[in-house]
């Protein structure tokens, strides 16, 4: 029997045309690309779609967060959790330009996002109308495309464009500003969306050349002493499988870049640790030290090259990475492969050889007993009576088992976070590398969780940074969902303040902050929490936190003037590097 819920092509013909208003289509749009959740913030320019979002919260949810900068961190979060597009909708004037610091965050860290901006009436561009503002041209530097839309019609092709430039190649941000009468108005067109699946003039490279792939197969297999910096891309591609078999087959050391944490779990034994400004001893000092360097998803940012004019300057590099313009950017490659990295990888596979480089790993584990002795010990296992960030970090990562997905702010409660949380599950750290942007923690790690909702997410925040987007509480509180929240707290600006003792002879230029209780704020909000200074008591506190099926605010008093070694001073050598 022939199912009765199968539209013949005559019966397809026959179905009326639908014609949608704009605001409708977009909704439509968004159910054909699978978008089950949108981050925003309703207004004036915006209203018509939240109209139509109104019919459509039964395949749609929307989450309402306090600020648009928290939606767009929370849809950042959600696509690193997720892998797709996060989708953030705001209105128009200060509602899009409250949006600008996510979108300049996602386009440096390769975050996928489609944000949907409301714009004033198309007969009013160009008049100063109320909160009418040249998104287009102030969003032009940050995103990798935008589109104003001022006909309805034009609506199903834009957004398709949006979501495959978004998640294709390297990823990256899109804005689409929608005027009120596009959204308002009736198509003329009767809806029809079709997925886009190319451009013709946007074609990323995904499958490598094969004469690229064989040109570095050739260096990886003449190398005494090869090195790997692993980046954020293979993350991206989802290389997981395909990076740890071409590890254990060449045996290759391997360090990564911040966002490349947890491509491979830290008990691995080819990881050695992590690269750059406070990265690992042995980490940075060897780079000095390979004869081949190969960059895989990483784009050589100057927070991992220290002085570019000294840096590996002995090795020769294969430099694999998706975006062309990356390619001899910052470091010149012998052996360049355009590509994703897990294409590259599994080109690359059969053709290296099977070695062994005990010796040379070997070397990396003497610059470990150094760093422990030097920094580990005073962090970790100190006897003062202060708790230090150090030890507050590796006794979370020991009771999460090093599977809890961290997202960090930024300052020194996120370098310690990299340094002592031991990361052995993949995609473990959502963290702001390139903007390096205060306030994205909070409303990040509440998106990673909606993306996430089966993972321990624990958000580890300094009291500065927390300050910027505390306001996000209400939307954790309203959700109900159990993101757990760590404030490390030393009452000062404790980056700047570590950079003034060392490098400003202790001019302590405005970086203390006189602090409010966070944990009556947090009770305000409807979220449970309490404060730990005593040592003693910091483990049962961790485990009160982690213990909570709701949200839970947990604020550690550490040691105030603690600062964070190793450390490559900007601007020099990483064989500089100091570690007190």
């Amino acid at each position: 029997m022939e199912n009765s819920q199968t539209m013949t092509v005559e019966e397809k013909k026959t179905e009326p045309a639908k014609f949608l208003t704009g605001a409708q289509a977009i909704m439509q749009c968004l159910v054909e690309n699978n978008v089950k959740t949108i981050f925003g913030y309703p207004g004036g320019a915006i209203m018509p779609t939240y109209d139509a979002l109104y019919d459509y919260q039964d395949r749609i949810k929307h989450i309402l967060v306090r600020h648009e900068q928290g939606a767009g961190h929370a849809a950042q979060g959600y696509a690193r959790m997720t892998g797709r597009a996060g989708v953030a909708m705001v209105t128009s004037g200060p509602g899009a330009t409250n949006l600008m610091t996510p979108i300049a965050d996602a386009l440096l860290d390769s975050t996928p996002m489609v944000c949907l901006v409301g714009q004033v009436k198309a007969n009013l561009l160009g008049t100063d109308a109320f909160q009418e503002c040249d998104i287009i041209g102030m969003s032009m530097p940050v995103t990798k495309w935008n589109f104003q839309i001022t006909d309805p019609n034009e609506i199903p092709e834009a957004m398709a464009k949006a979501f495959y430039i978004a998640e294709s190649g390297r990823p990256g941000p899109v804005l689409l500003d929608i005027t009120r009468t596009a959204q308002a108005d009736l198509m003329t067109i009767p809806f029809e969306y079709k997925p886009c699946t190319e451009i013709v003039s946007y074609r990323p490279r995904l499958t490598p050349k094969q004469e690229q792939v064989e040109a570095a197969a050739k260096l990886i297999n003449a190398a005494q002493k090869p090195y790997i910096f692993a980046g954020h891309g293979i993350i991206i591609s989802n290389a997981q499988q395909e990076f740890d078999d071409f590890v254990r087959k060449t045996d290759i050391p391997v360090a990564t870049t911040l966002l490349g944490m947890s491509a491979l779990p830290s008990d691995h034994p080819n990881y050695i640790g992590w690269l750059g400004m406070h990265g690992n001893y042995g980490a940075n000092v060897l780079t000095d030290e390979a004869d081949l360097i190969i960059a895989i998803g990483m784009r050589f940012d100057d927070r991992v090259t220290g002085d570019l004019s000294k840096f590996i300057k002995q090795a020769e590099v294969v430099h694999i990475d998706i975006d062309p313009a990356e390619i001899n950017k910052n470091v010149f490659a012998d052996a360049p492969v355009i590509g994703d990295a897990k294409q590259v990888l599994k080109a690359l596979l059969p053709l290296v050889k099977e070695r062994k480089h005990e010796t040379w790993k070997a070397e990396f584990k003497k610059y470990d007993e150094a760093e422990f002795e030097k920094i580990t010990k005073r962090d970790v296992f100190h006897d003062g009576d202060k708790i230090r960030m150090g030890e507050a970090v590796t006794m979370l990562s020991n009771k999460t088992k090093g599977e809890a997905v961290t997202v960090t702010d930024v300052g020194q409660h996120q370098m310690v976070t990299n340094r002592y949380y031991q990361y052995n599950t993949w995609n473990s750290l959502v963290t702001s590398g390139g903007a390096g942007t205060m306030g994205f923690a909070l409303p990040a790690a509440f998106g990673a969780k909606v993306g996430a909702p089966d993972r321990e997410v624990i958000a580890i925040i300094g009291d500065g940074g927390f300050q910027m987007t505390l306001q996000e509480l209400g939307t954790i509180a309203q959700s109900g969902l159990p993101v757990k929240i760590i404030i490390l707290n030393n009452n000062f600006l404790g980056m700047v303040r570590q950079w003034q003792q060392l490098f400003f002879e202790k001019r302590y230029s405005f970086v203390e902050l006189q602090n409010p209780d966070f944990i009556t704020i947090a009770k305000g909000f409807g979220i449970a929490g309490h404060t730990v200074s005593d040592r003693a008591n910091l483990s049962d506190s961790l485990d009160t936190l982690l213990a909570s099926d709701k949200p839970y605010l947990l604020e550690i008093i550490c040691e105030k003037e603690e600062n964070v070694f190793p450390m490559v001073p900007a601007g020099a050598s990483v064989s500089a590097i100091r570690l007190e």
